[in-house]
């Protein structure tokens, strides 16, 4: 009986390599950064301006291996101009530094873009980010709601609706006002 037992396979559990002492095997994990460095660079030449960019402050390795040239800055550009998509109209628009490009309405361009705000904002244009034909990252309350009532209120309208309380409680004011007894009839 024992040589029968002795000749069974044993049938092994999802923890029977540590009790069995053999280690085990194992495929290396690859990460991006265990790629080489022909990749990389590959990858950050296909890479939009902002995307280059988030890319680059990575890490000091990134930092000195992409370049957001004056190149990718006028290609992104000529890309967003193509779109019918916000440009820098400044013409300080120094292209010469990152830092100094990145001041004005840039920044503001690309908090635009990390939000999905521009993606669909005509019809047949997609997601902007990803390159899809719909931009599933959009909230649901955009997507029901009609265009004019996404508007987001600036300052000066703020102050525009401040001014516009007290005339309409004077109005009020005036539709109560018992005009018999002002008039004396």
């Amino acid at each position: 009986m024992s040589n029968v037992l002795r000749s069974r396979r044993p049938t092994t559990g999802p923890d029977a390599w540590k009790a069995s002492g053999v280690p085990k095997r194992t495929s290396p994990q690859r990460t991006f950064m265990s790629l080489p460095t022909e990749i990389h660079l590959a990858i950050s030449d296909f890479l939009i301006y902002p995307d280059a960019l988030s890319l680059k402050h990575t890490n000091a390795y990134f930092y000195s291996l992409v370049d957001t040239g004056i190149n990718l800055k006028v290609e992104w550009l000529v890309e967003r101009r193509s779109l019918h998509l916000e440009c820098p109209n400044d013409r300080r628009c120094d292209l010469g530094s990152d830092l100094r490009f990145c001041r004005g309405s840039v920044p503001l361009l690309m908090q635009r873009r990390r939000e999905h705000v521009e993606c669909e904002s005509r019809p047949g244009l997609g997601c902007l980010v990803y390159g899809t034909k719909t931009c599933s990252h959009r909230s649901l309350l955009s997507r029901t709601l009609p265009r004019w009532m996404q508007i987001k209120l600036t300052i000066e309208i703020w102050w525009i609706l401040l001014a516009l309380v007290p005339i309409f409680s004077c109005w009020v004011w005036l539709a109560e006002l018992p005009w018999g007894l002002v008039f004396g009839s």
